[in-house]
């Protein structure tokens, strides 16, 4: 399920440059990217004819997809009227913050638990080494 709906034109009515635009648009920029680059590659002067369309078309610098899916998000908080539901809806996410918070403070509390026993585990065994290097040089002797 995507966020934004698609439109894709009619391609059998398009010519092949018309065809292959709407097929590039459909992938995304980094199609558009990719298809530069290549062109760069095996025939340079496609792959600066490349640039020079995408610069011309505003191409490389649209706006993405998950761009305006935040301003969409911003939307969906506003008040719907239901001034009942709102209030639930306001209590629960700040309870749902709450306890993002507090998951991860545990996580962090858990991966700095991990990370002390690790350094404890490798001083040990380093104490360890040590003395029995200690051990060895004194038989030795």
């Amino acid at each position: 399920m995507t966020p934004v709906a698609t439109a894709t034109p009619q391609t059998s009515q398009l010519g092949w440059f018309s065809r292959a635009e709407a097929w590039l648009d459909s992938k995304g920029k980094g199609a558009w990217i990719a298809a530069m680059v290549l062109g760069f590659i095996f025939v340079w002067p496609v792959g600066l004819a490349l640039l020079f369309y995408m610069i011309w078309s505003k191409r490389m610098f649209s706006k993405s997809r998950s761009v305006s899916c935040g301003h969409r998000r911003m939307y969906t908080m506003a008040s719907t009227g239901n001034t009942a539901f709102d209030s639930y809806r306001d209590e629960m996410i700040r309870r749902l913050e709450d306890e993002q918070k507090s998951f991860e403070e545990f996580l962090q509390r858990l991966r700095e638990a991990k990370d002390k026993s690790e350094f404890d585990q490798f001083m040990d065994e380093r104490e360890r080494k040590a003395k029995e290097t200690a051990q060895a040089e004194t038989e030795d002797a």
